[in-house]
């Protein structure tokens, strides 16, 4: 099993990976597809795409703004375009617009109103996050369709594809990588038997496809968005987006802390820091999957506060997203990172796990004590729900965000106080997650119709 650090974390806008980023690739692929068919020659005059949510993507898509990720990606934008421009200035532009041009001039019709259904039936069997998309004739036959599955960190999926994915990533030959460790047991045999670190073997397998430089600079500009994302949350004020008229507060609580001369503590630094992502998260802007977009805040506030405040270098930065990459893999590979599919464990769980080990291998960490700090930080989201207020990446996201970092830190500080010998295996904690989240209700993932999302009185 390999997966890239590049692909794991990649470089995006909010607010969701599975419902935004996930569904502007699926929109973008179905117009390449498009391109090379011949039942519907005159495309320009007749033709018309259709595109049906289903599930979760039906239940919060509004909130998540799929209809805007789906207009996005047929007219040919992916979220790395997009990042750092203002989205909602370029959606006025081609929101009105009444077809999609694809590659080769041709145009076809489509009116987002119109084109774009959410369907509250009964989901797809093969994953909560289907999507439909569909050309249509004159008289509203089908002449081609493709099904689509948003699984989680902006991945996608065919309905064709979907049968050869294991939790949620197809199979690939690892024959051609060095340390293709597919477990934390077997990523912990690897590391006794060669030597090396986890983020080193980590690295021989990520130059198998690129050479040395191009993955610095790969995870050098992470680094970078992902401070950018912090500084531009920390000095930003004013109300979200979503009709439920929440005020952001990282810039407010980042301010009181740099004016208190003492109380301050690490729980302090590490929300505002957490808050100031999520919040730039929901507000549509530019964020770094980490691995998912409403877990987007809890990677660089652990980042940040080592480097800020205990002088992390650049060597450690990288250090800790290979590592961090390397868990986040193994979750991925043998569980879920979807709030749609485990809930919320799923995603901040995952987070917190994944930045625990990063950060237990820059502060000297074993091999055995990085496992083991990542599987304290998910033993102890198992169960969390995703039920998020009004289906907008806000509340409870925001705040949760801040206290998985804290739990990423405690996990890891509690790791490198012991030896590494723990009970409870990460794989086994994987595992847990993952029948967890199957045996889950519908109404706790990501589809507000549990939980805190039901539970607001209004006076």
């Amino acid at each position: 099993m390999f997966i890239s650090v590049l692909e794991l974390f990649t470089i995006g806008i909010g607010p969701s990976s599975s419902h935004t980023v996930g569904p502007m690739v699926a929109a973008k692929d179905f117009t390449g597809r498009l391109r090379h068919l011949s039942e519907c020659p005159a495309l320009e005059q007749h033709c018309r795409i259709r595109c049906v949510l289903k599930g979760s993507l039906a239940y919060t898509g509004k909130g998540h703004g799929t209809d805007r990720a789906v207009t996005l990606g047929l007219h040919g934008y992916l979220a790395a375009d997009v990042a750092g421009r203002d989205v909602d200035q370029l959606l006025a532009a081609i929101w009105k617009r009444r077809s999609v041009v694809l590659g080769d001039g041709r145009s076809i019709l489509f009116s987002p109103e119109r084109d774009i259904l959410f369907d509250l039936g009964q989901s797809l069997p093969q994953h909560p996050n289907g999507m439909i998309f569909e050309l249509l004739d004159p008289s509203g036959k089908v002449l081609f369709s493709e099904t689509y599955f948003s699984i989680g960190g902006g991945f996608i999926s065919t309905a064709a594809e979907i049968s050869e994915i294991v939790a949620p990533l197809k199979m690939e030959p690892v024959v051609s990588y060095p340390y293709p460790f597919d477990s934390a047991h077997s990523m912990l045999q690897m590391a006794a038997a060669s030597g090396l670190s986890i983020a080193a073997m980590k690295r021989v397998n990520e130059e198998q496809n690129m050479t040395g430089t191009e993955l610095d600079t790969g995870l050098d500009a992470l680094w970078q968005a992902m401070q950018d994302c912090i500084d531009q949350g920390l000095n930003s004020e004013g109300i979200l987006p979503g009709g439920i008229d929440l005020p952001r507060r990282a810039k407010s609580l980042y301010e009181q802390l740099n004016g208190m001369s003492q109380g301050v503590t690490l729980n302090d630094w590490m929300c505002a820091y957490a808050m100031a992502v999520s919040e730039e998260n929901a507000a549509g802007h530019m964020v770094v999957t980490a691995p998912t977009n409403g877990a987007a805040g809890v990677i660089p506030a652990v980042l940040h506060y080592f480097v800020k405040h205990q002088g992390g270098t650049l060597e450690q930065v990288r250090e800790f997203l290979l590592t961090a990459g390397a868990i986040g893999g193994i979750i991925k590979y043998r569980g879920s990172v979807s709030g749609a599919e485990v809930g919320c464990q799923g995603e901040i769980g995952s987070a917190a796990s994944m930045a625990a080990a990063g950060l237990c291998a820059v502060m000297g960490g074993t091999p055995q004590q990085i496992e083991n700090g990542a599987e304290i930080a998910l033993e102890h989201h198992l169960g969390m729900t995703c039920d998020p207020v009004n289906g907008l990446v806000q509340v409870p996201c925001i705040e949760r965000n801040g206290f998985g970092a804290v739990k990423a830190y405690t996990a890891a500080s509690l790791a490198l106080h012991g030896s590494g010998q723990h009970f409870m295996p990460l794989d086994g904690c994987i595992a847990a997650m993952k029948q967890t989240g199957l045996e889950m209700s519908d109404k706790f993932k990501e589809t507000s119709l549990g939980g805190l999302a039901v539970s607001i009185i209004e006076c």
